[in-house]
């Protein structure tokens, strides 16, 4: 009895193992799989190529040398500029002080790309609060000038136009309409100034980890710059460009076929390959320079811009995805790795030719997961041994 009882429990075992290992397709069947599933109507011919993680092979490619829209798979490039030229410790601080006796206040900042607007979400996020800063600033030009808000200059370096006009429609709403002065740069060392307040984001590790979780343009836009400023390029989109293509020839990546307009992948102008990128993305896998980007990268069904994605459409690689979403009206791409049973693959698939409207999207994002669903597997034992039966 014993026996028998040990030997259904071995069974047992076996067979509440997950298989989706076993059931995962092969390098092998994945060409003919993949042609077919990619046909559908839905995806409207995309670009899409499938690498080895571990050899570099391509194990499928369809469309690959053809210019397509990236969205916001080109965050891929920006964040592996980020990672190369900019110190992942380093923070940004905005300095307020007051002249009283010139009527001038002074703004220091050293171009903090994440200058937050609302004050209690810039607090619970440890970033700056630009309204922090503008009320400690009205505040004390009302105790030096006798409670009125009149005849003051801003003098300013380090700051973004759009958080100077952000500066400004706030003091305006508040009766404070200060002339505004720009420097390049800004040595307050030898004026008579009292400081007024102090403010400092968090560190460029977890800038890029927000940027990328959760696609935010504002940031890739200016974390690029602020890269291409450090790398001693231009602080603008020429730079970006400039970094980019130097970035793809030192990994001995054809970049003649890239279009660079902006760092977010916002413009419908921007272009790239399927064979730029998962050629990028698997070179970066292997570099230790960009060790960092995988680990920002969402994961699927569980965080950033991936949280809501495969936990219906193709729920056996939840979690075994990491990538960067794109979309755009009319196009939706999705980059990264993906995990299956005892290798990685790199894919890149760029559907940008999809006709517009959301429930176009939503049919080519579930398209999309579903074939990533064929080859997506936990690596788990291909054997499992039984419990040992007594005599």
């Amino acid at each position: 009895m014993f026996k028998l009882k040990a030997a259904l429990a071995a069974l047992l075992i076996l067979a509440v193992t997950p298989t989706s290992a076993s059931a995962t397709l092969n390098p092998q069947e994945i060409p003919s799989v993949f042609e077919k599933l990619l046909g559908t109507p839905t995806l409207s011919n995309p670009a899409m190529i499938v690498i080895d993680g571990s050899t570099g092979q391509t194990i499928y490619e369809k469309n690959i040398y053809a210019q397509r829209k990236p969205a916001s798979v080109l965050k891929v490039l920006t964040a592996a500029m980020v990672l190369q030229y900019l110190d992942p410790l380093k923070v940004f601080t905005t300095e307020v002080s007051i002249a009283p006796e010139v009527n001038t206040v002074y703004i220091k900042g050293s171009l903090d790309p994440w200058i937050g607007t609302t004050h209690s979400v810039a607090r619970k996020m440890n970033r700056a609060s630009l309204t922090h800063m503008a009320s400690n600033a009205t505040n004390a030009v009302r105790s030096y000038n006798a409670g009125e808000l009149a005849d003051y200059t801003v003098v300013y370096s380090g700051l973004y136009e759009q958080d100077v006009k952000n500066l400004k429609t706030y003091w305006a709403k508040r009766g404070f309409k200060p002339v505004f002065k720009a420097e390049k740069t800004l040595d307050i060392s030898s004026l008579a100034t009292v400081p007024v307040v102090t403010e400092t984001s968090p560190p460029v590790a977890k800038i890029l980890d927000w940027m990328m979780l959760w696609s935010d343009n504002q940031l890739a836009d200016r974390l690029a710059r602020l890269s291409s400023q450090a790398a001693g390029e231009p602080f603008g989109i020429l730079g970006v460009e400039r970094i980019f293509k130097k970035l793809l020839t030192e990994l001995q990546i054809d970049s003649t076929k890239l279009v660079v307009k902006d760092a977010s992948g916002l413009s419908r102008s921007n272009k790239v390959t399927a064979k730029m990128i998962g050629e990028l993305l698997y070179k970066l896998r292997k570099d230790p320079r960009f060790i960092g980007l995988h680990s920002v990268l969402p994961v699927s069904g569980v965080s950033g811009t991936l949280n809501e994605r495969f936990i219906e459409t193709a729920p056996t690689a939840v979690g075994l995805v990491r990538a960067k979403t794109g979309s755009l009206n009319g196009t939706v791409t999705l980059a990264g790795y993906v995990e299956s049973s005892d290798r990685e693959y790199v894919f890149v698939t760029l559907a940008d030719e999809i006709p517009r409207g959301y429930t176009s999207l939503k049919k080519a994002r579930a398209a999309i997961d579903k074939i990533l669903g064929r080859i997506a597997a936990p690596n788990i034992p291909a054997e499992i041994s039984p419990l040992p039966i007594n005599p």
